[in-house]
């Protein structure tokens, strides 16, 4: 569903459709290789900032104050002035120790690689945030202040984790993809087993129910098959 929703899969059938203006933001799985300070890896999150940091630059090389002064103002509409403090904020919340956010891409392990692109997607001011797995390689501090994060995400977050316990402290909806249909739950993980437990019962009960009602007719019409009256 993921994949297909970024574009990387075509349906068998039907058609995928978004909205035309949304942000889209995920996890990138291959591991960055960068001599770039982790902290300028994770504002490339913000492409819009960066495509403006681009056009400013562009403007003062060029001496067009009018294109500078533009620049400027779309910087801070666009709250480019507290990036680095919210890419660092970001940094230090999935486990990065003061200092780190100037380290080299290239000096962390593969799972710390893997944390920088967690804060990179989490850097993107997106409508909607696609994660898959995202607690892999974080401890549990890191796991708790993710929580957090996410239950403050102002847009549309689509999660698939196993993790139950942190499903429970982030998810609002379950979907659920049983026998080709789709159910909406509303509610956390242990609502929706809950609720969909109850509906299961409900539904062997009105089965059981069904086939006592089946026996009977079936003993009825073998004791009076042959009477008309009947």
């Amino acid at each position: 569903l993921l994949r297909l929703i970024l574009g990387e899969l075509s349906p068998d059938g039907g058609e995928c459709r978004l909205p035309p203006d949304w942000v889209i933001s995920h996890v990138d799985q291959a591991t960055p290789s960068d001599t770039r300070p982790a902290i300028e890896y994770v504002l490339d999150g913000d492409g819009e900032l960066r495509a403006i940091e681009a056009d400013l630059a562009a403007a003062e090389q060029a001496g067009d104050g009018t294109a500078i002064a533009r620049a400027h103002a779309r910087i801070e509409s666009a709250d480019g002035y507290t990036a680095r403090s919210r890419a660092s904020r970001l940094l230090h919340g999935l486990g990065f120790l003061p200092g780190q956010e100037e380290s080299p891409v290239d000096t962390f392990s593969g799972g710390w690689r893997m944390r920088l692109n967690l804060a990179q997607a989490l850097m993107c001011r997106s409508d909607l945030l696609l994660l898959d797995e995202p607690t892999n390689h974080l401890d549990l501090d890191a796991v708790i202040w993710l929580e957090g994060w996410l239950r403050e995400y102002p847009g549309t977050l689509l999660l698939i984790s196993h993790d139950r316990d942190f499903l429970d402290g982030v998810a609002g909806h379950i979907l659920n993809i049983e026998r080709g249909q789709l159910t909406l739950y509303t509610g956390n993980y242990t609502t929706f087993e809950s609720v969909r437990a109850a509906r299961l019962a409900h539904q062997q009960a009105q089965y059981e129910k069904q086939q006592r009602e089946i026996t009977h007719m079936k003993a009825f019409v073998e004791r009076f098959r042959y009477k008309a009256t009947k």
